[in-house]
């Protein structure tokens, strides 16, 4: 049965899109089948993180021009990567039907995934709710900044509030270090779990790194250009804890649940 990683956070430029890539490129060398779906609409951007030009776009898929399979391209390791498209206005006011159309194509592909990677908006847009609430797995990137604990507060709440989202899996970016990341997390849950009726769960940290951004500009993820490194480790580290990670209880249509077109 395949699963599906919603990964979000509560603000942009926390590096979820870049954990996002690297998550699913790691799962791939881990031996795995998997789809990267980037549900950030007209102003997706994994495609150059990966370093791949997509020919259709999920746009293409609503407008009946190509199946969901179809509008599947290729990527490192083995990847198949679903486009949001960027800068396509008919993609940034979606509605929920719009939405249950991707669920119901995705859903199609099934027999042929083992991890569906969702890459969805930062903050808590209808779009970022929706997909949050139809993933197995819900992944928030927080950075050790007020701002983005703040925000990351203001996600959960909406998740767990509006669609009864009870359990989230929280990674740290750019930590200092291990011990700093674990403290900054208790730090972050403490707080949430004081005032929601949430359970957080830590699935680990990535460093502060100069390579992080140097594989941003060659448009090479850090587990397709050094896998032997110890940042490729981390993410291994992190893939390996969500691979793990049970699967979200509360009731909710998801991406893998016998819906078909």
């Amino acid at each position: 049965m395949a699963t599906s990683i919603a990964v979000t956070s509560g603000k942009g430029g926390v590096g979820k899109t870049n954990t996002a890539v690297n998550l699913a490129t790691t799962l791939c060398r881990l031996g795995k089948r998997v789809v990267l779906f980037d549900a950030d609409f007209g102003l997706a951007n994994a495609h150059v993180l990966l370093g791949v030009n997509p020919k259709t776009t999920t746009a293409d898929f609503l407008a009946g021009k190509a199946s969901m399979a179809e509008t599947m391209t290729p990527a490192p390791l083995g990847l198949n990567f679903i486009s949001g498209g960027s800068g396509l206005i008919e993609l940034l006011n979606l509605d929920n039907q719009a939405r249950y159309r991707m669920l119901s194509g995705i859903s199609g592909l099934q027999s042929d995934i083992d991890y569906l990677i969702v890459d969805c908006p930062a903050g808590a847009s209808d779009s970022t709710l929706f997909f949050v609430n139809a993933a197995d797995i819900a992944l928030v990137v927080l950075v050790a900044e007020p701002t983005s604990f703040l925000d990351a507060y203001a996600l959960l709440k909406a998740a767990h509030l509006e669609k009864n989202i009870s359990e989230f899996s929280i990674m740290v970016n750019m930590a200092e270090n291990s011990k700093t990341a674990e403290a900054n997390f208790k730090k972050f849950r403490d707080i949430a779990m004081r005032f929601l009726d949430v359970k957080l769960h830590y699935a680990g940290m990535i460093p502060q790194s100069t390579a992080v951004r140097q594989s941003i500009i060659k448009r090479k993820p850090i587990s397709v250009s050094q896998p032997k490194s110890s940042l490729a480790e981390n993410y291994e580290s992190l893939a390996r804890h969500l691979m793990k990670t049970p699967k979200s209880a509360h009731d909710a249509v998801k991406f893998f649940d016998g819906m078909s077109e």
